[in-house]
């Protein structure tokens, strides 16, 4: 196809799509036209609608993707662009932005949307941000994903490969660039909405945001670029400031599902190990999922005395976790408040619990929020991050014996069941298999002790069985994973101690 026709065939799938109007037609042309720095055009003989790329039938959500990359390609031919990964995302990213309604127009979409439903709201945000290419459907589908049953209810696990791997020329030139740079100030401010993006910093051409009233704040709702479940969506402050769990966060959760009741939305814990990646923008994780966590039945029910009204009980789960019910949110938003601040000053030295080491403190909460019918719920699950000579990475974080599939901290995302492991164990899984069916092979020595395990624990078995037992040992990896990072073990004496702390609750 030659680049007229591209371009006709971009537009014609715009229109398709409702992208634009036909009135806009010859103004996104221009605008394209302008980016490729060409200042003529002819309509061309049509050709087919843009279906196959390379003799392969094209999915039909990734059009426009496949369209703007071929533009990408011919921009970095004609070197309109350097070939390297940030340079073509900021050209990919300005593409797609010609075909997008500025944020005032997707914001007074998104609340007509809310008057007649805040699922139709979500339902159309959602789909503008995948034709919009923000959220990156076409990587996200190289993703692994299976589930492992286990006593806790199935586990998720996902292989993450939608991140594309930089080039040894492209990561030199990120460390070549200076980095006094301050705008935007991190990759969650609001700022990035619009932003063309640098190298070392993402394109953000292609970013639209909901502003979502929060009290007397305004917070910010954006879907995730990289989705790890349906739906995965961000909520942040306008502020750039720390991640802090307090009695403001349990308010924010607990209003955004009374607005959105379809979604959960919970936190990472608030200090390092035990929090998430960014913990110097504060922002909330939601969508709609029914996490494995979510699904996991009550252990042992008892009362608050200072809440009589609130249903409590601890979670059936490999962490520790307490789990409140109540009609009432405003109630809610009390216990959990009372639950962290107890929480925080809480020791217990038998089983390895300090609240403080000197005046750091080591105990918070990941705190997540969902609608149950007419009931609001909140799990509240307990961290700490104290660390030893022993375990220097965290005592309640991954052990080593783990470290060669998840080393990485356990966010909320993991918390709540969905294991995200690295890209790098596709390929290293596939020479286990090998190793497994006596084959040459190229396994890392740090994955042969759990190779030899897994013979010694099977014994001989069918080669055809060799891909479903790797998926198995993984999901029995991830839930030592979760063990590890649990403060009231699933044995006799870990158990006692959480009624000793649920007593300490009700003094």
């Amino acid at each position: 196809m030659t680049i007229n026709q591209l371009i006709q065939q971009l537009i014609d799938e715009g229109n398709r799509l409702r992208m634009i109007k036909q009135e806009d037609e010859i103004y996104i042309r221009n605008r394209i036209l302008s980016l490729l720095k060409l200042d003529t055009f002819s309509i061309e003989e049509k050709t087919e609608p843009f279906s196959t790329l390379n003799g392969s039938k094209v999915d039909e959500d990734l059009i426009i993707v496949e369209l703007v990359e071929s533009i990408v390609e011919y921009a970095t031919r004609e070197k309109l662009i350097d070939d390297y990964f940030d340079e073509k995302e900021i050209f990919s990213a300005k593409l797609i932005d010609c075909f997008l309604s500025r944020p005032s127009e997707v914001n007074e979409k998104f609340w007509q949307d809310y008057r007649q439903s805040p699922k139709k709201a979500t339902d159309e945000f959602y789909h503008f941000s995948k034709l919009s290419n923000y959220i990156q459907m076409k990587r996200i589908k190289r993703n692994i994903f299976f589930q492992v049953p286990t006593e806790y209810g199935a586990l998720d696990i996902t292989i993450n490969l939608s991140k594309p791997e930089k080039d040894p020329r492209q990561i030199a030139l990120e460390r070549s660039v200076p980095k006094e740079k301050e705008y935007p100030r991190c990759l969650l401010c609001i700022e990035n909405e619009g932003y063309a993006g640098r190298i070392g910093h993402p394109a953000r051409s292609n970013h639209r945001t909901i502003r979502i009233p929060m009290g007397e704040e305004t917070w910010y709702f954006q879907y995730s670029p990289y989705v790890y479940y349906n739906e995965h969506c961000i909520l942040l402050s306008e502020e750039h400031r720390k991640m802090k769990i307090s009695r403001e966060t349990f308010e924010r959760l607990l209003r955004f599902v009374e607005q959105f009741p379809h979604y959960f939305m919970g936190s990472n814990a608030d200090l390092p190990i035990v929090g998430g990646s960014i913990l110097s923008h504060d922002h909330y994780q939601g969508g709609r999922y029914e996490f494995p966590m979510a699904s996991a039945k009550s252990d042992y029910n008892f009362k608050l005395k200072q809440f009589p009204n609130i249903s409590a009980s601890t979670v059936k789960w490999p962490m520790s976790v307490i789990r409140l019910q109540s009609q009432d949110k405003d109630e809610l938003v009390e216990a959990s408040d009372f639950i962290l601040n107890r929480w925080k000053e809480y020791s217990d030295p038998e089983i390895g619990i300090m609240a403080y080491s000197n005046n750091t403190p080591h105990n918070t909460i990941t705190p997540i929020a969902r609608r149950k019918g007419r009931d609001f719920e909140v799990d509240l699950v307990l961290r700490n991050n104290r660390t030893d000579e022993k375990h220097p990475l965290g005592i309640f974080h991954p052990h080593e014996d783990v470290h060669h599939i998840k080393k990485e901290n356990i966010g909320l995302i993991e918390v709540m069941g969905l294991a995200v492991l690295p890209a790098r164990l596709k390929d290293e899984v596939q020479e286990v298999e090998k190793y497994l069916r006596n084959e040459p092979n190229e396994i890392a020595d740090y994955h042969l002790p759990w190779a030899m395990e897994i013979k010694n624990k099977y014994g001989t078995f069918h080669k055809n069985e060799i891909h479903k037992i790797i998926q198995n040992e993984i999901g029995m990896k991830f839930l030592k994973v979760l063990s590890d990072a649990g403060v009231f073990k699933r044995n006799e004496k870990g158990q006692k101690a959480f009624q000793k702390f649920i007593s300490f609750l009700n003094k």
